[in-house]
């Protein structure tokens, strides 16, 4: 590397460096404020409710400047590329529960990357706008009662008359869905094949015939509201469609790497701060006569599984560069995404075996955080479709 290169490289690093002090650490400031202040004094209350009030929550975050963080400037987002929404992640994780970031997530990088790459300027500025400033709450309906890890396979229509789609069938697992304003719907709009018959729509959820079910009980993610919609002869506009007819599934798989991505940064900090907090427990608690971190046991395996998490965040960095360079990031996200799911049940397990029967108790993060952890295995694809896609990427997937 010569000499320019490296004042070159010196230049861009100072750059960011004032960037991130003079515009971002006040928004993470604030950022923090909130969930000191709005939030966290709050969450035991919604976990046993069921739900947290998402608008509220929402507003302030999208009053902040922290909905839009890689969205464009002229829809009210910041610009910024994908490293910055890490750090957005990583305080996500100092929120007392996996249910509230999980929502706000799915609000911020699974309901709306698709708007913003391929909707019209008009979608844009009818659902996108106020989902930045926090004046919409979003979801995203993909999953339905008879087809979750089957994308291709979901039966909900929307059929053109005139210009007008008519949408019939219904939707499962839909986080906000029942405080959201709009969904960002995918839907069958003609007979073609399963990967080429499918549209992504903006789907207002006050129009007649949605009819949202009470929030559905779950193991675990309590305080984020879960619904089961259904969809009865439901007119919306046919402008209303994200991109070209036809090109839903497409859009969803490429929308699906942005909710993936969020969800290893988020299962990272969120790792990170179960092994510190199980530390910092280990360290007053006393068992015949020594403290219990003194067994090396228990600190040999802390340090292990703090290893394994340092490792799928230098990941996570790899996803993210080449994510901010236009690469494809389906196999390592996929990967990632995999990992993360796994390594998350690994580290809450172990962690909350060294709490012993307070581990067991309401009483403490760590049994929520265990709980709420084994979702990540599950949604936005299970391990079983990540495996599945890694194969077709290595070539080994049998035909």
């Amino acid at each position: 590397m010569n000499l320019s290169h490296i004042t070159r490289f010196l230049f861009i690093y100072l750059f960011i460096l004032n960037l991130f002090c003079e515009i971002l650490l006040p928004f993470f400031s604030v950022f923090l404020k909130i969930i000191e202040n709005e939030i966290n004094p709050f969450v035991n209350e919604w976990e046993e409710k069921g739900m947290f009030p998402a608008h509220t929550v929402f507003k302030k975050l999208g009053d902040a400047g922290l909905l839009g963080i890689t969205r464009p400037t002229e829809y009210g987002g910041l610009g910024l590329d994908y490293n910055f929404s890490m750090t957005f992640f990583e305080e996500l994780a100092k929120i007392n529960c996996g249910g509230i970031p999980m929502a706000i997530v799915v609000h911020t990088d699974c309901a709306t990357p698709a708007l913003s790459c391929f909707g019209s300027d008009k979608l844009k500025k009818e659902f996108l706008v106020p989902s930045i400033s926090g004046d919409r709450v979003s979801c995203i309906g993909i999953s339905e009662p008879n087809h979750g890890s089957d994308v291709a396979a979901i039966e909900t229509t929307a059929v053109r008359r005139n210009d007008d789609l008519i949408i019939n069938g219904g939707k499962m697992w839909t986080t906000n869905g029942c405080q959201a304003d709009w969904m960002c719907l995918l839907a069958n709009t003609n007979q073609g094949p399963s990967h080429k018959n499918k549209s992504l729509i903006c789907l207002p959820l006050n129009l007649p015939g949605v009819h949202i079910s009470k929030p559905l009980k779950k193991m675990g993610m309590k305080s984020s509201d879960t619904a089961q919609i259904y969809f009865e002869d439901v007119k919306v506009p046919a402008e209303y469609l994200i991109g070209e007819e036809g090109k839903g599934f497409f859009y969803q798989m490429v929308q699906f790497q942005d909710e993936r991505l969020a969800g290893i940064a988020l299962s990272c900090a969120q790792m990170t701060r179960m092994v510190s907090d199980t530390i910092e427990y280990c360290q007053m608690r006393k068992a015949f006569g020594k403290k219990i971190i003194d067994n090396q046991i228990i600190h040999y395996r802390l340090a292990e599984l703090q290893t394994e998490i340092e490792a799928l965040r230098s990941l996570l960095m790899r996803i993210t560069d080449d994510k901010n360079n236009g690469k494809d990031i389906t196999y390592l996200a996929s990967m990632g995404k995999l990992k993360a799911g796994r390594l998350s049940r690994e580290v809450m397990d172990s962690c909350l075996q060294y709490w012993g029967g307070m581990g067991y108790t309401d009483d403490v993060l760590i049994s929520r955080f265990y709980r709420d952890a084994r979702l990540l295995s599950i949604g936005a694809g299970t391990d079983e479709i990540m495996l599945s896609i890694i194969c077709k990427y290595m070539k080994i997937f049998p035909k």
